[in-house]
């Protein structure tokens, strides 16, 4: 599949390279200081599972799965790109599963360049290696294919320097808005609240950051 990392995938790795692949996941679950309860909970629930679940990169393991979103900021207008999810009918942030790739931050970028066509996504604050800056635990409903079940959601921050490139792939949703934080955050029951989380973190990241620049 184009756009795929180029590390191995899940499927073609050997049964070590496996489990490296789990207790790096674990290490970066481990490092990140949850913002409330919630995100607490979820954090100890995707350990867990990936503890009982060793497939949990697959969207085959049908109690969950780990997938890949982000945060997208116009960086100059302190802008959040609200995208209008045709199934679950809300506001989210872009994203998807990360089919069977071992790098969840490649996964997230790859599915931010599909959903959006912007060509110069790129990790903030900029790092070697991206880490989620917020992580969240959510229930997706049945559909004639899959059972109700779980997105373990690593959830990372990425900016553009040209919001007005958006062109969506062919057969993704093209329903796209840009607005300032205060706008996308007074959005009310058409987003939820852990996409309010994201986007306070977002904002105090790009807010933190742009200052000790100018400082």
């Amino acid at each position: 599949m184009p756009g795929h990392a180029r590390l191995p995938l899940w499927r073609d790795k050997r049964p070590a390279h496996k489990w490296e692949a789990l207790r790096e996941i674990q290490s970066m679950l481990d490092a990140h200081a949850p913002a409330d309860a919630k995100e607490a909970r979820d954090i100890q629930l995707i350990k867990d599972l990936i503890e009982a679940h060793p497939n949990i990169l697959s969207r085959h393991c049908e109690v969950g799965h780990i997938t890949a979103s982000a945060a997208i900021v116009d960086l100059a207008n302190r802008r959040a790109l609200m995208h209008w999810h045709k199934r679950l009918n809300r506001w989210l942030q872009v994203g998807g599963h990360t089919d069977d790739e071992t790098d969840i931050a490649q996964a997230a970028l790859r599915e931010a360049r599909e959903e959006t066509g912007l060509p110069d996504l790129a990790f903030y604050p900029p790092q070697v290696q991206p880490a989620p800056i917020d992580y969240d635990v959510h229930s997706i409903p049945k559909t004639d294919d899959m059972p109700e079940h779980l997105h373990l959601d690593f959830r990372y921050l990425l900016v553009t320097e040209q919001p007005a490139a958006l062109a969506p792939a062919k057969g993704e949703s093209t329903r796209f808005r840009w607005l300032t934080f205060a706008e996308a955050l007074s959005l009310g029951d058409a987003i939820d609240d852990s996409l309010r989380r994201l986007l306070r973190k977002a904002a105090a990241l790009v807010d933190i950051e742009t200052d000790e620049a100018s400082a």
